[in-house]
């Protein structure tokens, strides 16, 4: 028998009607910078094309990402104030809080998941309490952790995203939550969070480069693979409706290990320094904008469910056509 595996790759049609992977807008989460203070949108010089947005300035982009289908968003906070407690990440009236009902007065509609984190809030931008030794204790953090969680799901919150790594955090959150009669609030784990160079552009972009150290006596070790599986089972065990893998085009193999353990929704963070290469790399002619999608589509294939992705409204644009 004539084996011919090019029979269907013959023409555009026959391509698209035994495609095994697609990539849809509903599967795309925009994250987006709001910073405290008046005025328009400031681009954030390392990741071209994405904006720190004030209050006022907002309604532009919730304008535009309602306009491209786009519905669901992730949200981090600037603040003014930074303190050892990160104080303004649980303020009822702190910018995250702010833009939750801001967000949903221009767009009810609209999916908000609030990144739960304390590195943009505190001086010594660590994601956790300090002890005397300079060590994040861990117990500590998870109280003020819990403060946070609830505090955005009183703004309304559709979603929490805890993304700081202490141990037991998911597990304690889900206390708050149900404890405030907000059992209905879903937790988004950033399950499996490596210690990455990948973070750099958005440590710029969110104001939360550590002041002394590094971050991996929390994030995890980028060798490890048997470890990320530990972590997804304790989160799931704790509570944990989504679990994440981050970053994501440098981690697939993680991606697709945790799928085919566990049968559980599973998102993956297309990090700023993923964004910030192919978007360079398209700016200066090296690669052309299908190379966007190529990289995108991987994250799919590999198993994730869902995708954050500074790339949102470009992919947007590209499916609408």
């Amino acid at each position: 028998m004539d084996k011919r595996p090019r029979r269907l790759r013959y023409n555009p049609q026959i391509r698209t009607l035994v495609r095994e992977t697609s990539l849809e807008v509903s599967d795309l989460i925009y994250p987006l910078f709001i910073k405290e203070g008046k005025g328009q949108k400031e681009e954030i010089h390392s990741l071209k094309g994405i904006y720190r947005w004030t209050l006022e300035s907002l309604e532009e982009e919730i304008n535009e990402i309602v306009a491209l289908g786009i519905e669901y968003v992730l949200l981090f906070g600037i603040p003014y104030h930074k303190d050892n407690k990160g104080s303004e990440a649980y303020n009822k009236e702190g910018i995250v809080q702010q833009a939750i009902r801001k967000i949903k007065s221009l767009a009810p509609h609209l999916y908000v998941i609030t990144d739960v984190c304390m590195c943009e809030y505190t001086s010594h931008g660590h994601c956790g309490i300090l002890d005397e030794k300079g060590y994040v204790h861990n117990e500590k953090s998870l109280y003020y952790l819990g403060q946070i969680a609830v505090s955005h799901a009183e703004a309304g919150a559709d979603m929490i995203a805890p993304s700081d790594m202490m141990d037991g955090r998911v597990g304690y959150m889900r206390h708050e939550l149900d404890e405030h009669g907000f059992n209905h609030i879903p937790i988004m784990s950033y399950s499996a969070k490596y210690a990455s160079s990948f973070y750099g552009p958005f440590r710029e972009a969110a104001g939360s480069v550590p002041a002394f150290g590094d971050r991996k006596t929390y994030q995890m070790d980028m060798a490890n693979t048997n470890e990320a599986l530990r972590e997804v089972a304790l989160d799931i065990e704790e509570g944990a409706d989504i679990v994440m893998v981050k970053p994501a085009l440098s981690y697939l193999d993680i991606i697709r290990r945790i799928k085919d353990t566990y049968n559980m929704p599973l998102a993956a963070y297309q990090v700023s320094g993923e964004y910030a290469m192919l978007k360079m790399a398209v700016a200066n002619g090296l690669l052309n904008e299908e190379a966007i999608y190529e990289a995108t589509l991987s994250i799919k294939r590999a198993g994730a469910d869902m995708i954050i992705t500074y790339f949102a409204k470009d992919l947007a644009r590209k499916l609408k056509g």
